[in-house]
């Protein structure tokens, strides 16, 4: 199995503490975790693409890079890259760069983005929001893979034997589709026999289980002979030797959470720490605890690739690194034993 760090740089008040960082100390912490995330062992790290508060995550190419300039092994995950507001074109010419400035460490997890001020920043609508994500794959991935394009659709201009520099390093990119509730994004990553990365974050386990079956059908429907990769998130990560330990920790964080969601109007899924333990994806509790948990998602899904938050979430320094590295210590050698790599190489 592969272990990955993402955040989605949120730029918020700490949950405990109410200090809120300021931008420039934001970023830097996220390029730090991802240089502590390299040290720890683990496989990737993502950055999210928001163009929306509370996020600063609007450039995740430039904060990829700077990652990519203190790191040397870890792979760099956009989680995600939202297509269906971008100039694929553009977007192509950024990555391609980053490709080649990592070393070939670059995976894109593409998706149509959420939020009302975004789609309205970018002049995009509900209505061809998902148009424009499937239009603007079917550009991208023959720009990674042709030197010259000739295309023709519906939301940017005409292409006639166009050459879009730099070529990448990797030949082609491999690229994952998040999906969190529709079976759109779904789809398009079984068409074209991509890897599907669930959300698997806001609700219980049933709506995503359905998803990715819905992906192995049509999978099998468009009739690729290699397996399907499945990747999946979780909704937090605390481990402690204890369970009780665990618990104790994080509860400050999840009422802080609770509190914050109830002041914004927003009816919380799971309404107090006990339920968001069972019933969410949440890995809180002792090392066996968490061990246990993954092997029941991945009876759901038969995922490979999981996600922990990378954020300290209102956590100590100390506390952040040391929790990660009781996963790498203790939960991913376990892991590893029980579930396959995905089909890929290093």
């Amino acid at each position: 199995m592969r272990f990955l760090l993402i955040s989605l740089i949120t730029h918020t008040a700490d949950p405990v503490t109410g200090i809120q960082a300021s931008t420039e100390d934001r970023l830097r912490a996220v390029v730090d975790s991802a240089v502590l995330a390299e040290e720890l062992g683990f496989d990737g790290f993502g950055v999210g693409e928001r163009h929306e508060r509370p996020f600063i995550s609007s450039s995740p190419p430039v904060v990829l890079s700077n990652i990519a300039a203190r790191t040397s092994r870890i792979r760099l995950f956009t989680a995600v890259t939202t297509l269906s507001l971008l100039d694929p074109v553009r977007a192509y010419e950024d990555y391609a760069t980053l490709d080649n400035l990592s070393g070939g460490r670059l995976e894109l997890i593409i998706g149509k983005g959420n939020g009302s001020a975004q789609r309205e920043l970018f002049h995009v609508t509900p209505e061809d929001q998902w148009d424009r994500n499937a239009e603007g794959y079917e550009l991208f991935r023959r720009l990674w893979r042709e030197d010259k394009v000739t295309w023709s659709g519906k939301f940017r201009p005409d292409l006639v034997d166009a050459e879009v520099w730099p070529r990448p390093l990797q030949q082609p990119i491999r690229v994952w589709h998040g999906s969190a509730t529709s079976r759109d994004s779904v789809e398009l990553a079984a068409r074209w026999g991509d890897p599907l990365f669930s959300a698997n974050v806001t609700n219980p386990i049933e709506p995503y289980t359905e998803l990715i079956r819905y992906y192995r059908e049509r999978w099998a429907f468009h009739g690729h002979r290699n397996p399907p990769v499945v990747g999946a998130g979780t909704a937090g990560y605390y481990a402690a030797r204890s369970s009780q330990e665990a618990l104790a920790t994080y509860r400050p964080i999840f009422e802080a959470r609770y509190n914050l969601q109830s002041r914004l109007g927003l009816e919380p899924v799971f309404h107090s720490l006990d339920d968001f333990v069972a019933r969410s994806s949440a890995l809180v509790g002792s090392p066996e605890q968490i061990v246990d948990k993954v092997g029941r998602y991945h009876d759901q899904f038969g995922h490979q690739v999981l996600h922990l938050t990378a954020d300290r979430d209102g956590l100590t320094p100390g506390q952040h690194r040391e929790t990660l590295e009781l996963f790498q210590a203790e939960i991913a050698p376990v892991l590893n034993k029980t579930i396959p790599d995905p089909p890929w190489g290093d």
